[in-house]
């Protein structure tokens, strides 16, 4: 009976899978595969089997519960405060990095004398740690040395307590995280500027239109896939935030920073509640997808693309 197309394709296919080239290819990706699926996959199966069940990362024993994981989230007063200081958080650092983002790079997209060493600058808040941001904040809003109060003091005002107070710690969170990230921004942004056809500003130029006018009808319009890239990838970000949190107010006053992913850690690592934060952490996963979805969805209609 002859082999029918499929069987042959099939074959085809097997065999230059395992022609020499091919193998020798798998041969030297082998260590990274086994690594990735050791470390990366492999956690993320046994997370979504732990959600499923109750476990306090210490006694083998670690029952099955079903779904209970999941239907405590709607119960716990303490996840839907979180939800509340994540969501404000997100409101305000994504947008906010975005416009601070988009100033800069709009400042540094020009010809001038050491633009480099200006560009350098803008993108150097990359070059340092989460870790490291948030020691430096805290140095910079300590109400007793620290130099943002100094300068209050010099205009009469009294000094404040920033990431002690239930109502500025999340706000002095917001400014430190948009200023680590606006170096990212300004990259992403300046590549965008920088690909805006010059001819098109010269025509609205010819035609009158002012700077302002030829920046929000002509430029804006064209960061379209710049904007939608920022806007994913910042919500995801703020959607993620721990480091900053931990290191600064690990919770805050009266929880007040106590964010999702810090909530998460707080019941996986402190109370031992792993298959609960397990099941938070799918929650979470599921929440970012939706999102991102939804993004690019509402994307299609307001991003040209070029």
């Amino acid at each position: 009976m002859a082999a029918g197309p499929d069987t042959v394709a099939h074959r085809s296919v097997r065999k230059r899978f395992l022609s020499a080239d091919n193998a020798a290819g798998w041969t030297l990706v082998s260590p990274g595969a086994i690594l990735i699926v050791l470390f990366g996959v492999l956690p993320v199966v046994m997370s979504l089997k732990l959600s499923f069940q109750q476990s306090d990362l210490l006694s083998p024993k670690t029952p099955w519960v079903g779904t209970d994981n999941y239907e405590r989230l709607f119960d716990d007063p303490q996840f839907v405060d979180a939800i509340k200081n994540t969501i404000v958080y997100t409101v305000l650092y994504v947008p906010g990095t975005m416009v601070v983002g988009l100033l800069v790079a709009a400042a540094l997209n020009r010809s001038i004398r050491f633009i480099s060493v200006y560009r350098t600058a803008a993108y150097v808040t990359m070059a340092v740690s989460t870790i490291s941001q948030g020691i430096i904040f805290l140095w910079l809003t300590d109400r007793d040395y620290g130099l943002v109060n100094a300068a209050l003091g010099v205009v009469g005002i009294a000094p404040q307590p920033f990431l002690s107070s239930p109502s500025q710690a999340l706000l002095v969170i917001v400014a430190m995280t948009i200023w680590g990230w606006t170096g990212f921004t300004v990259i992403v942004y300046l590549a965008a500027l920088q690909g805006v056809p010059a001819e098109l500003h010269e025509a609205a130029a010819i035609d009158g239109a002012s700077a302002f006018t030829r920046f929000r009808t002509i430029t804006v319009p064209l960061l379209g896939p710049a904007n939608l890239f920022l806007l994913i990838w910042l919500t995801i970000n703020a959607l993620q935030l721990f480091d900053e949190v931990y290191q600064t107010t690990r919770g805050g006053p009266l929880k007040a920073t106590t964010v999702i992913v810090y909530y998460l850690w707080n019941r996986a690592f402190v109370q031992f509640d792993a298959g609960y934060a397990a099941a938070m952490a799918y929650t979470l996963f599921a929440v970012i997808v939706v999102i991102t979805a939804l993004q690019f969805r509402l994307a299609r209609r307001h991003v040209h693309y070029s």
